[in-house]
């Protein structure tokens, strides 16, 4: 099977690894929201006002400004671990100390009371679902690797309806290194007992393609519907489209 994207082909591939998060599903909708609802229930245990929860929710990497998230993340593009020590950080500067278990268990929390219901936070990118059945169709396998945790990612693609289609989900939470480490892709590569000659990423992000090229993978797709524009995308792949709705395939 080869993909062709804007023109160029990209041959003999068997395996293509997604970013969850502004690829497969929308960005700001889901992160916004769970950045507010962490935000939201630090501020209520330490008895702090809305300006101070406005705050919490722009140094963990939503610009509420704007309707986006801020491109150095830390949310969106580092592990949760970096997206909780920066409310620890602000809380700090603002004399909170010792927060790291408060915010810990309300990370938790968030998680829970979000689990029984991610509808309203989930929203699939314009044409995700139709390329994944394509790709199962001719016999590819398909991949998740996030900087979110590997259970909300499983739950996320369940949410979906993409869950029967997935072979494998990989959150920053099972690997030493996230992105742009290669260790997501290479934890998948084992699992599925598959050559990275063969292998494809697609992601939003500059670490998805940074992760791509540091396993040493065929090839590592941009898409323009998350935090990174085409330039900079195009600094590091030959490789970029609007979306995942422009990546087609033929039989090679």
């Amino acid at each position: 099977m080869d993909l062709v994207i804007d023109g160029l082909i990209i041959g003999d591939i068997r395996l293509v690894i997604f970013d969850k998060d502004g690829t497969l599903m929308d960005l700001y909708r889901y992160w916004s929201q769970m950045i507010a609802l962490r935000a939201g229930l630090i501020c209520r245990k330490l008895g702090l006002d809305g300006r101070h929860k406005a705050d919490l929710i722009f140094e963990m990497g939503v610009d509420e400004k704007n309707s986006r998230l801020r491109p150095e993340g830390p949310v969106g593009v580092l592990k949760r671990e970096i997206v909780m020590q920066a409310a620890i950080d602000y809380l700090a500067s603002k004399g909170h100390e010792d927060t790291h278990d408060l915010c810990f268990n309300v990370f938790s929390d968030v998680d829970k009371a979000t689990s029984g219901d991610l509808k309203p936070l989930i929203k699939p990118i314009d044409g995700a679902q139709k390329l994944l059945i394509q790709l199962k169709q001719n016999g590819c396998k398909i991949a998740i690797a996030t900087t979110d945790r590997t259970v909300r990612a499983q739950l996320a693609m369940e949410y979906l309806g993409f869950a029967d289609l997935i072979d494998i989900s990989v959150g920053a939470d099972i690997v030493a290194s996230s992105k742009p480490a290669p260790d997501m892709a290479e934890l998948i590569l084992e699992k599925l007992n598959i050559d990275r000659a063969n292998v494809v990423v697609v992601g939003d992000a500059i670490t998805d393609i940074q992760m791509g090229i540091n396993a040493n993978l065929k090839a590592s797709i941009g898409v323009l519907t998350g935090l990174t524009g085409e330039a900079q995308l195009r600094e590091l792949t030959a490789y970029v489209v609007k979306s995942v709705a422009e990546i087609a395939i033929t039989k090679g």
